[in-house]
């Protein structure tokens, strides 16, 4: 598994995601966010995920607390995936019980999604 942060750049922050996540790589990555979240307040998150496997078993997947920290700081979030993993991206995510819009794009569509993270 890889996963991290491959550009912070105009108040959006770029994820990059590949194989299969584990909980301390995902709490890892969540908390260079939260530096990033320190430094420049609110950001747009772009998560690319490349061969995608899923999520590892172990780890504390139900611990909101980053959620609970970051959210208000988060003003939309766009995930680009196959289209297999949508449905489940979009549920892990907790798209519409979060404050900001979620969005999910096909791996042809990162233009498509970065543009959209720009508009207000």
């Amino acid at each position: 598994m890889s996963v991290g942060i491959i550009s912070h750049f105009d108040g959006v922050v770029t994820v990059k995601i590949t194989g299969i996540l584990t909980h301390a790589e995902f709490t890892a990555l969540q908390q260079e966010a939260f530096g990033i979240i320190g430094r420049e307040g609110g950001i747009r998150v772009l998560i690319i995920c490349e061969d995608f496997q899923g999520w590892a078993k172990e780890g504390d997947w139900e611990d909101v607390s980053f959620q609970n920290k970051s959210d208000p700081y988060i003003n939309k979030m766009a995930l680009v995936g196959e289209k297999k993993w949508a449905d489940l991206a979009l549920m892990f995510t907790g798209k519409g019980f979060r404050e900001f819009p979620i969005e999910y794009f096909e791996p042809g569509e990162i233009d498509k999604a970065q543009a959209w993270l720009k508009e207000y």
